[in-house]
Protein backbone atom coordinates (compact mmCIF):
# COMPACT_ATOMS: atom_id res chain seq x y z
CA UNK A 1 0.00 0.00 0.00
CA UNK A 2 0.88 3.04 -0.77
CA UNK A 3 1.09 6.17 1.81
CA UNK A 4 2.16 9.24 0.11
CA UNK A 5 1.70 13.18 1.40
CA UNK A 6 -0.78 14.57 -0.19
CA UNK A 7 1.69 17.17 -2.00
CA UNK A 8 3.74 14.62 -3.02
CA UNK A 9 1.07 13.18 -5.72
CA UNK A 10 0.65 14.08 -9.31
CA UNK A 11 -2.93 15.16 -8.33
CA UNK A 12 -1.81 17.79 -6.15
CA UNK A 13 -0.11 19.58 -9.09
CA UNK A 14 -3.74 19.22 -11.46
CA UNK A 15 -5.64 20.29 -8.31
CA UNK A 16 -3.46 23.54 -7.90
CA UNK A 17 -3.89 24.40 -11.75
CA UNK A 18 -7.55 24.17 -10.94
CA UNK A 19 -7.87 26.37 -8.04
CA UNK A 20 -9.64 29.69 -8.69
CA UNK A 21 -7.32 31.74 -7.02
CA UNK A 22 -9.02 35.20 -6.33
CA UNK A 23 -11.69 34.40 -8.44
CA UNK A 24 -14.85 32.96 -7.75
CA UNK A 25 -17.21 29.60 -8.38
CA UNK A 26 -19.94 31.41 -10.57
CA UNK A 27 -23.24 29.85 -8.70
CA UNK A 28 -25.54 32.15 -10.34
CA UNK A 29 -24.97 30.59 -13.28
CA UNK A 30 -24.07 26.88 -12.46
CA UNK A 31 -26.91 26.19 -9.85
CA UNK A 32 -29.72 25.36 -11.97
CA UNK A 33 -32.61 23.25 -11.50
CA UNK A 34 -30.75 20.31 -13.30
CA UNK A 35 -27.80 20.74 -11.33
CA UNK A 36 -29.91 20.39 -8.41
CA UNK A 37 -31.17 17.10 -9.71
CA UNK A 38 -28.54 15.35 -11.05
CA UNK A 39 -25.82 16.21 -8.48
CA UNK A 40 -26.75 13.31 -5.79
CA UNK A 41 -25.10 10.28 -4.25
CA UNK A 42 -27.10 7.76 -2.70
CA UNK A 43 -26.34 7.01 1.05
CA UNK A 44 -27.17 4.12 3.26
CA UNK A 45 -31.08 4.34 5.13
CA UNK A 46 -33.17 6.42 2.95
CA UNK A 47 -30.89 9.39 2.36
CA UNK A 48 -29.16 11.33 -0.09
CA UNK A 49 -26.26 13.66 -0.56
CA UNK A 50 -26.48 16.57 -3.00
CA UNK A 51 -23.34 18.55 -3.73
CA UNK A 52 -25.06 20.93 -6.49
CA UNK A 53 -23.97 23.74 -4.59
CA UNK A 54 -20.68 23.04 -4.20
CA UNK A 55 -18.10 25.13 -6.17
CA UNK A 56 -16.97 22.46 -8.46
CA UNK A 57 -17.17 21.71 -12.24
CA UNK A 58 -16.41 18.27 -14.09
CA UNK A 59 -12.21 18.84 -13.96
CA UNK A 60 -12.09 19.79 -10.50
CA UNK A 61 -14.58 16.17 -10.13
CA UNK A 62 -12.43 14.28 -12.77
CA UNK A 63 -9.02 15.44 -10.76
CA UNK A 64 -10.73 14.48 -7.15
CA UNK A 65 -11.48 11.13 -8.69
CA UNK A 66 -8.08 10.41 -10.06
CA UNK A 67 -6.39 11.95 -6.42
CA UNK A 68 -8.95 9.19 -4.80
CA UNK A 69 -6.77 6.44 -7.01
CA UNK A 70 -3.36 7.54 -6.11
CA UNK A 71 -4.47 7.39 -2.36
CA UNK A 72 -5.98 4.05 -2.79
CA UNK A 73 -8.58 5.21 -0.79
CA UNK A 74 -10.90 2.49 -0.82
CA UNK A 75 -8.02 -0.22 -1.21
CA UNK A 76 -7.07 1.48 2.37
CA UNK A 77 -10.67 1.52 3.44
CA UNK A 78 -10.71 -2.44 2.81
CA UNK A 79 -7.26 -2.87 4.53
CA UNK A 80 -8.51 -1.45 7.44
CA UNK A 81 -11.94 -3.45 7.29
CA UNK A 82 -9.48 -6.63 7.24
CA UNK A 83 -7.70 -5.90 10.08
CA UNK A 84 -4.42 -4.13 8.77
CA UNK A 85 -2.76 -1.69 11.69
CA UNK A 86 -3.76 1.65 11.10
CA UNK A 87 -3.57 3.26 14.21
CA UNK A 88 0.25 3.55 13.68
CA UNK A 89 1.13 5.53 16.76
CA UNK A 90 -0.22 2.79 18.58
CA UNK A 91 0.41 -0.15 16.88
CA UNK A 92 -3.14 -0.77 16.79
CA UNK A 93 -6.10 -2.16 14.31
CA UNK A 94 -8.76 0.09 13.95
CA UNK A 95 -12.09 -2.10 14.04
CA UNK A 96 -15.12 0.24 14.65
CA UNK A 97 -16.61 -0.57 11.49
CA UNK A 98 -16.74 -4.59 12.75
CA UNK A 99 -19.07 -3.31 15.16
CA UNK A 100 -21.97 -3.17 11.86
CA UNK A 101 -20.62 -6.36 10.38
CA UNK A 102 -18.15 -8.26 8.71
CA UNK A 103 -17.31 -6.43 5.20
CA UNK A 104 -14.48 -8.62 4.68
CA UNK A 105 -12.45 -11.50 6.03
CA UNK A 106 -12.90 -12.53 9.81
CA UNK A 107 -10.25 -10.25 11.57
CA UNK A 108 -8.44 -12.99 14.27
CA UNK A 109 -6.34 -11.43 16.91
CA UNK A 110 -4.47 -13.81 19.26
CA UNK A 111 -6.62 -16.67 18.38
CA UNK A 112 -10.10 -14.75 18.97
CA UNK A 113 -12.31 -14.16 16.13
CA UNK A 114 -13.02 -10.27 17.25
CA UNK A 115 -16.45 -10.31 14.82
CA UNK A 116 -17.76 -13.14 17.26
CA UNK A 117 -16.42 -11.37 20.04
CA UNK A 118 -18.40 -7.89 19.59
CA UNK A 119 -21.52 -9.92 18.55
CA UNK A 120 -21.21 -11.87 21.76
CA UNK A 121 -21.08 -8.45 23.66
CA UNK A 122 -24.01 -7.10 22.04
CA UNK A 123 -25.72 -10.10 22.55
CA UNK A 124 -25.19 -9.99 26.48
CA UNK A 125 -26.41 -5.95 26.37
CA UNK A 126 -29.16 -7.32 24.49
CA UNK A 127 -30.04 -9.56 27.31
CA UNK A 128 -29.13 -7.06 29.86
CA UNK A 129 -31.45 -4.53 28.65
CA UNK A 130 -34.37 -7.04 27.98
CA UNK A 131 -34.42 -8.14 31.65
CA UNK A 132 -34.16 -4.16 32.79
CA UNK A 133 -36.96 -3.20 30.17
CA UNK A 134 -38.74 -5.93 31.32
CA UNK A 135 -38.66 -5.44 34.83
CA UNK A 136 -37.09 -8.89 35.46
CA UNK A 137 -34.06 -7.18 36.59
CA UNK A 138 -35.68 -3.93 38.85
CA UNK A 139 -34.73 -1.40 41.98
CA UNK A 140 -35.12 -2.08 45.56
CA UNK A 141 -38.07 -3.38 46.34
CA UNK A 142 -39.10 -4.23 42.80
CA UNK A 143 -39.53 -0.81 41.68
CA UNK A 144 -39.34 -0.66 38.12
CA UNK A 145 -36.35 1.13 36.70
CA UNK A 146 -37.97 4.28 34.96
CA UNK A 147 -34.24 5.99 33.99
CA UNK A 148 -30.99 5.33 32.85
CA UNK A 149 -27.91 7.70 33.57
CA UNK A 150 -24.48 7.76 31.43
CA UNK A 151 -21.13 8.22 33.04
CA UNK A 152 -18.78 8.91 30.65
CA UNK A 153 -16.72 11.73 28.95
CA UNK A 154 -15.44 12.16 25.57
CA UNK A 155 -16.17 9.48 22.99
CA UNK A 156 -17.98 7.81 26.21
CA UNK A 157 -20.48 10.81 26.01
CA UNK A 158 -20.69 12.93 22.91
CA UNK A 159 -21.74 10.33 20.67
CA UNK A 160 -24.42 8.19 22.62
CA UNK A 161 -25.81 11.55 23.76
CA UNK A 162 -26.02 12.56 20.58
CA UNK A 163 -27.80 8.92 19.92
CA UNK A 164 -29.86 9.02 22.30
CA UNK A 165 -31.28 12.76 21.86
CA UNK A 166 -31.55 11.96 18.03
CA UNK A 167 -33.57 8.73 18.47
CA UNK A 168 -35.69 10.26 21.83
CA UNK A 169 -38.36 11.62 19.83
CA UNK A 170 -39.03 8.89 16.93
CA UNK A 171 -38.96 5.92 19.85
CA UNK A 172 -41.91 7.74 21.78
CA UNK A 173 -43.76 7.79 18.48
CA UNK A 174 -43.05 4.25 17.78
CA UNK A 175 -43.36 2.77 21.34
CA UNK A 176 -40.12 1.95 21.72
CA UNK A 177 -39.03 4.21 24.52
CA UNK A 178 -39.25 2.81 27.87
CA UNK A 179 -36.54 4.74 30.02
CA UNK A 180 -35.38 7.84 30.16
CA UNK A 181 -31.96 8.49 29.31
CA UNK A 182 -29.27 11.35 30.76
CA UNK A 183 -25.88 11.78 30.56
CA UNK A 184 -22.82 13.22 33.38
CA UNK A 185 -19.48 14.04 31.72
CA UNK A 186 -18.44 16.91 33.28
CA UNK A 187 -16.03 17.04 36.20
CA UNK A 188 -17.59 20.10 37.67
CA UNK A 189 -19.80 19.01 40.22
CA UNK A 190 -22.50 21.19 39.54
CA UNK A 191 -23.17 18.98 36.10
CA UNK A 192 -24.08 16.19 38.86
CA UNK A 193 -25.49 17.57 41.40
CA UNK A 194 -28.17 19.45 39.39
CA UNK A 195 -28.53 15.99 37.63
CA UNK A 196 -28.61 13.58 40.41
CA UNK A 197 -30.82 16.05 42.08
CA UNK A 198 -33.54 15.88 39.69
CA UNK A 199 -33.74 12.18 39.62
CA UNK A 200 -35.18 9.23 42.03
CA UNK A 201 -32.34 7.71 42.48
CA UNK A 202 -34.79 4.31 43.80
CA UNK A 203 -35.69 4.24 40.19
CA UNK A 204 -32.07 4.79 38.18
CA UNK A 205 -29.82 2.42 36.50
CA UNK A 206 -26.39 4.26 36.17
CA UNK A 207 -23.99 2.91 32.80
CA UNK A 208 -19.98 3.52 33.86
CA UNK A 209 -18.41 4.03 30.43
CA UNK A 210 -14.53 3.74 30.44
CA UNK A 211 -12.34 1.47 28.47
CA UNK A 212 -9.54 2.21 30.29
CA UNK A 213 -11.18 2.07 34.09
CA UNK A 214 -8.68 5.03 34.96
CA UNK A 215 -10.46 8.51 33.36
CA UNK A 216 -10.08 11.04 35.89
CA UNK A 217 -13.40 12.80 35.46
CA UNK A 218 -15.33 9.74 34.93
CA UNK A 219 -14.09 7.96 38.31
CA UNK A 220 -15.00 11.33 39.81
CA UNK A 221 -18.71 11.41 38.38
CA UNK A 222 -18.81 7.19 39.43
CA UNK A 223 -17.67 8.38 43.21
CA UNK A 224 -20.26 11.55 43.06
CA UNK A 225 -23.07 9.61 42.25
CA UNK A 226 -22.04 6.22 44.45
CA UNK A 227 -22.20 8.86 47.12
CA UNK A 228 -26.08 9.91 46.08
CA UNK A 229 -27.05 6.59 45.80
CA UNK A 230 -25.60 5.62 49.55
CA UNK A 231 -27.37 8.73 50.83
CA UNK A 232 -30.07 7.33 49.50
CA UNK A 233 -30.23 3.70 51.40
CA UNK A 234 -29.69 2.38 47.73
CA UNK A 235 -26.44 -0.29 47.20
CA UNK A 236 -24.73 1.03 44.61
CA UNK A 237 -23.86 -2.38 43.35
CA UNK A 238 -27.38 -2.92 42.19
CA UNK A 239 -27.45 0.44 40.02
CA UNK A 240 -24.30 0.68 37.99
CA UNK A 241 -23.39 -1.91 35.32
CA UNK A 242 -20.14 -0.70 33.41
CA UNK A 243 -18.61 -0.36 29.83
CA UNK A 244 -14.93 -1.14 29.47
CA UNK A 245 -11.81 -3.71 28.62
CA UNK A 246 -11.60 -6.70 29.83
CA UNK A 247 -8.11 -5.78 31.08
CA UNK A 248 -9.60 -2.68 33.21
CA UNK A 249 -10.29 -2.82 37.05
CA UNK A 250 -14.21 -2.46 36.04
CA UNK A 251 -13.86 -5.71 34.23
CA UNK A 252 -15.26 -8.99 36.19
CA UNK A 253 -16.06 -6.58 39.17
CA UNK A 254 -18.53 -7.57 42.02
CA UNK A 255 -18.72 -3.28 42.41
CA UNK A 256 -20.98 -3.87 39.15
CA UNK A 257 -24.23 -5.21 38.19
CA UNK A 258 -22.38 -6.15 34.89
CA UNK A 259 -19.93 -5.59 32.72
CA UNK A 260 -19.74 -5.33 29.17
CA UNK A 261 -16.82 -5.22 26.88
CA UNK A 262 -14.92 -3.16 24.36
CA UNK A 263 -11.41 -3.25 23.21
CA UNK A 264 -8.08 -1.16 22.23
CA UNK A 265 -9.13 -1.65 18.56
CA UNK A 266 -12.51 0.79 19.29
CA UNK A 267 -11.57 4.49 19.81
CA UNK A 268 -13.63 6.45 21.57
CA UNK A 269 -14.94 8.79 19.19
CA UNK A 270 -15.93 5.81 16.76
CA UNK A 271 -17.51 3.73 20.00
CA UNK A 272 -21.55 4.36 19.38
CA UNK A 273 -22.24 1.34 17.91
CA UNK A 274 -20.37 -0.50 20.57
CA UNK A 275 -21.69 -0.95 23.90
CA UNK A 276 -20.48 2.00 24.98
CA UNK A 277 -23.59 4.03 22.52
CA UNK A 278 -25.63 0.46 22.85
CA UNK A 279 -26.02 -0.12 26.30
CA UNK A 280 -28.14 2.86 27.15
CA UNK A 281 -29.49 3.02 23.45
CA UNK A 282 -30.89 -0.31 23.98
CA UNK A 283 -32.21 0.28 28.02
CA UNK A 284 -33.50 3.34 26.74
CA UNK A 285 -35.38 2.25 23.60
CA UNK A 286 -34.87 -1.27 22.84
CA UNK A 287 -32.25 -3.90 21.14
CA UNK A 288 -34.53 -3.68 17.66
CA UNK A 289 -34.12 0.28 17.56
CA UNK A 290 -30.14 -0.23 17.88
CA UNK A 291 -30.59 -2.83 15.79
CA UNK A 292 -31.68 -0.95 13.05
CA UNK A 293 -29.27 1.68 13.72
CA UNK A 294 -26.45 -0.69 13.16
CA UNK A 295 -27.91 -1.96 9.77
CA UNK A 296 -27.92 1.68 9.09
CA UNK A 297 -24.46 2.28 9.81
CA UNK A 298 -23.81 -1.23 7.99
CA UNK A 299 -24.94 -0.70 4.35
CA UNK A 300 -23.28 3.01 4.61
CA UNK A 301 -20.17 1.11 5.55
CA UNK A 302 -20.86 -1.28 2.37
CA UNK A 303 -21.22 1.34 0.08
CA UNK A 304 -18.24 3.26 1.13
CA UNK A 305 -16.11 0.93 -0.79
CA UNK A 306 -17.74 1.54 -4.15
CA UNK A 307 -14.98 2.94 -6.09
CA UNK A 308 -16.86 5.39 -8.32
CA UNK A 309 -16.89 8.74 -6.43
CA UNK A 310 -19.74 9.39 -7.93
CA UNK A 311 -21.60 6.64 -6.08
CA UNK A 312 -19.83 6.83 -3.04
CA UNK A 313 -21.31 9.63 -0.66
CA UNK A 314 -18.59 9.36 1.97
CA UNK A 315 -16.23 9.55 -0.18
CA UNK A 316 -16.93 12.24 -2.83
CA UNK A 317 -17.81 14.53 0.63
CA UNK A 318 -14.40 14.08 2.21
CA UNK A 319 -12.41 14.80 -1.51
CA UNK A 320 -14.97 17.89 -1.65
CA UNK A 321 -13.76 19.00 1.27
CA UNK A 322 -10.23 18.27 0.77
CA UNK A 323 -10.26 20.42 -2.34
CA UNK A 324 -12.16 23.42 -0.08
CA UNK A 325 -9.45 22.97 2.61
CA UNK A 326 -6.61 22.83 0.23
CA UNK A 327 -6.82 24.19 -2.66
CA UNK A 328 -9.55 26.99 -1.88
CA UNK A 329 -8.16 27.71 1.66
CA UNK A 330 -11.48 27.24 3.75
CA UNK A 331 -10.14 27.07 7.25
CA UNK A 332 -13.48 25.61 8.99
CA UNK A 333 -16.81 23.98 8.22
CA UNK A 334 -20.20 24.48 9.62
CA UNK A 335 -22.66 21.12 10.84
CA UNK A 336 -26.22 22.71 10.13
CA UNK A 337 -28.85 20.02 11.28
CA UNK A 338 -32.50 21.20 10.04
CA UNK A 339 -33.80 18.83 12.32
CA UNK A 340 -33.76 19.61 16.74
CA UNK A 341 -33.49 15.84 16.98
CA UNK A 342 -29.62 16.26 15.93
CA UNK A 343 -29.01 19.46 18.60
CA UNK A 344 -26.34 17.68 19.23
CA UNK A 345 -24.80 15.87 16.42
CA UNK A 346 -22.73 19.33 15.58
CA UNK A 347 -20.91 18.42 18.85
CA UNK A 348 -20.10 15.01 18.44
CA UNK A 349 -18.86 15.45 15.01
CA UNK A 350 -16.32 18.42 16.39
CA UNK A 351 -14.88 15.83 18.66
CA UNK A 352 -14.85 12.92 15.41
CA UNK A 353 -13.27 15.19 13.29
CA UNK A 354 -10.93 17.60 15.00
CA UNK A 355 -9.37 14.69 17.31
CA UNK A 356 -9.09 12.43 13.89
CA UNK A 357 -7.33 14.81 11.87
CA UNK A 358 -6.30 17.60 13.64
CA UNK A 359 -2.76 16.47 13.42
CA UNK A 360 0.18 18.27 12.02
CA UNK A 361 2.51 15.02 11.45
CA UNK A 362 1.91 12.24 9.21
CA UNK A 363 2.16 8.41 9.69
CA UNK A 364 5.50 8.57 9.78
CA UNK A 365 5.56 11.63 12.52
CA UNK A 366 6.81 13.68 9.88
CA UNK A 367 5.61 17.59 9.26
CA UNK A 368 3.12 17.86 6.71
CA UNK A 369 3.16 21.20 4.56
CA UNK A 370 -0.62 21.49 4.12
CA UNK A 371 -3.70 22.23 5.68
CA UNK A 372 -5.24 19.27 7.33
CA UNK A 373 -8.52 19.09 9.38
CA UNK A 374 -11.12 22.13 9.57
CA UNK A 375 -12.64 23.51 12.48
CA UNK A 376 -15.49 22.49 13.09
CA UNK A 377 -18.98 23.75 14.48
CA UNK A 378 -22.25 23.85 14.41
CA UNK A 379 -26.07 24.03 16.02
CA UNK A 380 -29.50 23.31 14.16
CA UNK A 381 -31.49 25.30 12.17
CA UNK A 382 -33.51 27.55 12.28
CA UNK A 383 -31.09 28.80 15.87
CA UNK A 384 -28.65 29.32 14.03
CA UNK A 385 -30.31 31.41 11.32
CA UNK A 386 -30.64 33.83 14.32
CA UNK A 387 -26.75 33.37 15.79
CA UNK A 388 -23.69 32.96 13.87
CA UNK A 389 -25.40 33.02 10.20
CA UNK A 390 -24.59 36.69 9.96
CA UNK A 391 -20.92 35.98 9.91
CA UNK A 392 -21.40 32.92 7.58
CA UNK A 393 -23.38 34.86 4.86
CA UNK A 394 -21.60 38.39 5.32
CA UNK A 395 -18.11 38.01 7.04
CA UNK A 396 -15.07 38.13 5.24
CA UNK A 397 -14.10 34.02 5.44
CA UNK A 398 -16.10 31.50 3.38
CA UNK A 399 -16.91 29.04 5.51
CA UNK A 400 -17.90 25.61 3.66
CA UNK A 401 -21.83 24.62 5.08
CA UNK A 402 -23.18 20.60 5.71
CA UNK A 403 -27.00 20.78 5.61
CA UNK A 404 -29.01 17.97 6.54
CA UNK A 405 -33.05 17.96 6.53
CA UNK A 406 -35.77 15.87 6.51
CA UNK A 407 -39.09 15.75 4.73
CA UNK A 408 -40.66 14.74 8.02
CA UNK A 409 -40.59 15.28 11.34
CA UNK A 410 -40.39 12.29 14.04
CA UNK A 411 -43.58 12.87 15.71
CA UNK A 412 -45.93 14.24 13.28
CA UNK A 413 -47.64 16.98 15.41
CA UNK A 414 -47.39 19.95 14.46
CA UNK A 415 -49.78 23.02 13.45
CA UNK A 416 -50.93 25.16 10.95
CA UNK A 417 -49.99 29.12 11.02
CA UNK A 418 -50.17 31.58 7.98
CA UNK A 419 -51.00 29.00 5.65
CA UNK A 420 -48.32 26.20 6.36
CA UNK A 421 -47.03 23.87 9.39
CA UNK A 422 -43.87 23.90 10.94
CA UNK A 423 -41.93 21.51 9.74
CA UNK A 424 -43.34 23.09 5.98
CA UNK A 425 -41.41 26.47 7.86
CA UNK A 426 -38.30 24.90 8.26
CA UNK A 427 -37.64 23.50 4.81
CA UNK A 428 -38.52 26.52 2.95
CA UNK A 429 -35.85 27.79 5.89
CA UNK A 430 -33.47 25.60 4.38
CA UNK A 431 -33.82 25.88 1.20
CA UNK A 432 -33.52 29.36 1.34
CA UNK A 433 -30.56 29.16 3.31
CA UNK A 434 -28.52 26.99 0.47
CA UNK A 435 -29.51 29.28 -2.33
CA UNK A 436 -28.75 32.80 -0.03
CA UNK A 437 -25.38 30.88 0.26
CA UNK A 438 -24.58 30.14 -3.00
CA UNK A 439 -25.75 32.79 -5.31
CA UNK A 440 -26.27 36.20 -3.00
CA UNK A 441 -27.92 39.33 -3.36
CA UNK A 442 -26.48 42.65 -5.28
CA UNK A 443 -27.51 45.96 -3.57
CA UNK A 444 -26.13 49.66 -3.98
CA UNK A 445 -26.47 49.04 0.25
CA UNK A 446 -23.30 47.78 1.33
CA UNK A 447 -24.63 46.41 4.32
CA UNK A 448 -27.30 44.86 2.26
CA UNK A 449 -25.27 43.08 -0.06
CA UNK A 450 -24.69 39.50 -0.20
CA UNK A 451 -21.63 38.33 -1.60
CA UNK A 452 -23.13 34.91 -1.83
CA UNK A 453 -20.37 32.26 -2.93
CA UNK A 454 -20.70 30.33 0.07
CA UNK A 455 -20.25 26.28 -0.77
CA UNK A 456 -22.71 23.92 0.44
CA UNK A 457 -24.03 20.08 1.09
CA UNK A 458 -27.42 18.94 1.64
CA UNK A 459 -27.77 15.40 3.05
CA UNK A 460 -31.61 14.47 3.13
CA UNK A 461 -34.21 11.96 3.76
CA UNK A 462 -38.16 11.24 4.68
CA UNK A 463 -37.66 11.03 8.08
CA UNK A 464 -34.86 10.49 11.03
CA UNK A 465 -34.98 7.13 11.49
CA UNK A 466 -32.63 4.15 13.86
CA UNK A 467 -31.56 3.24 10.33
CA UNK A 468 -30.85 6.66 8.98
CA UNK A 469 -29.11 8.08 11.83
CA UNK A 470 -27.12 4.90 11.16
CA UNK A 471 -26.44 5.91 8.05
CA UNK A 472 -25.60 9.42 8.96
CA UNK A 473 -23.11 8.55 11.68
CA UNK A 474 -21.25 5.60 8.85
CA UNK A 475 -21.16 8.52 6.58
CA UNK A 476 -19.69 11.16 8.23
CA UNK A 477 -16.75 8.27 9.92
CA UNK A 478 -16.04 6.58 6.87
CA UNK A 479 -15.40 11.00 5.03
CA UNK A 480 -13.15 11.81 8.27
CA UNK A 481 -11.19 8.50 7.45
CA UNK A 482 -10.54 8.88 3.57
CA UNK A 483 -9.72 12.46 4.65
CA UNK A 484 -6.87 11.08 6.82
CA UNK A 485 -5.92 9.04 4.10
CA UNK A 486 -5.50 11.90 1.75
CA UNK A 487 -3.40 13.80 4.16
CA UNK A 488 -1.47 10.81 5.07
CA UNK A 489 -2.54 10.92 8.87
CA UNK A 490 -3.23 8.85 11.35
CA UNK A 491 -6.26 9.43 11.93
CA UNK A 492 -7.26 7.27 15.37
CA UNK A 493 -5.05 8.35 17.85
CA UNK A 494 -5.67 11.47 19.96
CA UNK A 495 -2.04 11.99 21.53
CA UNK A 496 -3.25 16.19 21.40
CA UNK A 497 -5.49 15.54 24.71
CA UNK A 498 -2.88 13.64 27.01
CA UNK A 499 -0.16 16.79 27.47
CA UNK A 500 -3.29 18.67 29.62
CA UNK A 501 -4.42 15.24 31.36
CA UNK A 502 -0.67 15.07 32.58
CA UNK A 503 0.12 18.85 33.66
CA UNK A 504 -3.46 18.10 35.99
CA UNK A 505 -1.90 15.46 37.53
CA UNK A 506 1.28 17.50 38.56
CA UNK A 507 -1.43 20.10 39.78
CA UNK A 508 -3.64 17.31 42.26
CA UNK A 509 -0.13 15.87 43.56
CA UNK A 510 1.47 19.47 44.38
CA UNK A 511 4.39 18.93 42.11
CA UNK A 512 4.26 20.86 39.27
CA UNK A 513 7.49 21.89 38.98
CA UNK A 514 6.54 25.26 36.77
CA UNK A 515 6.20 28.48 38.48
CA UNK A 516 3.85 29.56 36.12
CA UNK A 517 1.62 27.01 35.87
CA UNK A 518 1.50 26.91 40.13
CA UNK A 519 0.90 30.80 40.16
CA UNK A 520 -2.48 30.06 37.75
CA UNK A 521 -3.57 27.02 40.08
CA UNK A 522 -3.32 29.89 42.94
CA UNK A 523 -5.72 32.27 40.90
CA UNK A 524 -8.18 29.41 40.95
CA UNK A 525 -7.26 28.39 44.80
CA UNK A 526 -5.38 25.62 44.76
CA UNK A 527 -2.76 25.22 46.98
CA UNK A 528 0.68 23.95 45.32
Amino acid sequence: MNYTDLDKTAAWAVLQTLAPGGRRFDFSAALTADRVRAASAPMAGGLAYNWAAKAVDKPVLAALAALADEQELTAKYQALLEGEIMNTGEQRRVLHHLLRGQQGKAVIHEGRDLGAFYQKERDRFFAFAGDVRSGKLSGPGGTPFANVLQIGIGGSDLGPRAMYIALDNWAAKNGGKKLNGYFVSNVDPDDASALTASLNLAETICVLVSKSGTTQETLANELFIKDKLTRAGLDPRRHIAAVTSETSPLARNPAYLDSFYIDDFIGGRYSSTSAVGGVILSLAFGPETFRDFLAGAREADALALEKDIAGNAALLDALLGVWERNFLGYPATAVLPYSQALARFPAHLQQLDMESNGKRVNRRGEAVAYATGPVVFGEPGTNGQHSFYQLLHQGTDIIPLQFVGFTESQRDDDVEVDGSVSQTKLKANLAAQILAFAKGRDNADKNKYFPGGRPSSLIHGKQLTPAALGSLLAHYENKVMFQGFVWNLNSFDQEGVQLGKILTKKVLAGASGDGALDAYSGLLGINV
